[in-house]
């Protein structure tokens, strides 16, 4: 809100002091629209918003020239606005503003013709790059360790329920723990955009261009939080169907995973907290019965819900994934879990400074 009201009063003080316009009411609207969109999606979102008012303003003031004012005129030009916009790509966002765009034109033209509104959506524009681009522009592996959490911590939730339902032997905790994971879909579909967002964000921003490397590795190693949340979906289903005798055993496997997860989502961007978590997962793996699974069924597929799980947390602390088959066929060793991808840093970025929620 402080940056959105910052860069409304930096494009009206230029667009009506600088540029000496008389009612610069595009400018401060361009900005603060341009800047509604989550933290790496806000230079697209000002793209898209500029192509759609360019759009609705040209329409507008093709209108005006031709027609005048009045309702005529209005929806014509709202008309033509919203079908090149369509044309062009049909983004919502750019539909949206082309359509706003022209019937701001045509309403306050009064009948005449001012090109100063497109300069004045231009200056909106620009200084919301400029706060995008330069001062105000996210860390892309910030962005991934936060959303990573967030993923982390649905899960361990989830497990946490599960490690409850086995415990007291009770379906409903189980039942919870499924819808938990459902809500770990949405989780994972903000991951997703989370992720692209990142690369836009290290591809195309003038402060972090020259530092993509850190973003391609954190990005490939969220990736690994999908096949994790699917191997609990099984456990948890597969638990679900278990006899009394077989919840005693395997409940304390799964309270170790769901601690582990846990401790990994206060902060997964640690090297300690993604080593504890590794120790831990292979402790619950070689724990488990080695060689062949046991004869039950559903015993079997218990134990190989929780080798997966446990599987999954190493590979996404970073251990090769070769690395985690040898250790968990071996009764003796450790792993070496790597330093995660370091954050990009600059010499000055304001945006350092806010606050991390």
């Amino acid at each position: 809100m402080l940056q959105g009201t910052a860069a409304a009063t930096l494009a009206w003080v230029i667009a009506k002091h600088v540029i000496d316009h008389h009612e610069p009411f595009f400018a401060p609207i361009a900005a603060v629209v341009a800047l509604n969109a989550p933290l790496g999606e806000r230079g697209l979102n000002t793209m898209r918003l500029l192509e759609g008012v360019v759009v609705g303003i040209v329409a507008g003031e093709l209108a005006v020239a031709g027609l005048g004012d009045g309702y005529g005129p209005l929806a014509l030009a709202t008309f033509v606005a919203m079908s090149v916009a369509r044309a062009l790509g049909g983004a919502r966002i750019v539909i949206a503003q082309a359509a706003a765009s022209a019937i701001l034109t045509v309403a306050v033209a009064d009948g005449q013709v001012g090109g100063q509104r497109l300069v004045d959506a231009l200056i909106g524009g620009g200084v919301a790059l400029l706060f995008r681009q330069l001062l105000f522009s996210p860390e892309p592996v910030a962005l991934l360790r936060r959303a990573e959490a967030a993923a982390l911590a649905t899960i361990a939730d989830a497990l946490e329920l599960t490690a409850r339902g086995l415990e007291e032997n009770d379906d409903d905790l189980a039942a919870q723990a499924l819808s938990r994971l459902r809500d770990l879909r949405d989780r994972l579909a903000a991951l997703g955009r989370t992720r692209d967002a990142s690369s836009r964000v290290a591809r195309r921003s003038a402060v972090w261009r020259a530092q993509r490397t850190p973003v391609v590795r954190e990005a490939e190693n969220a990736g690994q939080l999908d096949r994790l949340g699917g191997s609990c979906v099984v456990l948890t289903r597969i638990a679900a169907t278990t006899s009394a005798s077989e919840r005693d055993r395997l409940a304390p496997s799964v309270r170790a995973l769901a601690d582990a997860l846990t401790d990994l989502a206060k902060d997964p961007g640690d090297r300690a907290s993604r080593q504890r978590a590794a120790d831990r997962a292979l402790a619950v793996a070689r724990g488990l019965p080695s060689g062949h699974l046991p004869p039950e069924p559903e015993r079997g597929a218990a134990i190989f819900a929780v080798r997966m799980i446990a599987g999954d947390i190493m590979i996404f602390a970073g251990v090769d994934s070769d690395q985690v088959q040898d250790a968990m066929g071996d009764d003796t060793g450790e792993l070496e879990v790597p330093t995660p991808a370091p954050a990009p840093r600059v010499p000055f970025n304001p945006g350092r400074w806010r606050a991390t929620p």
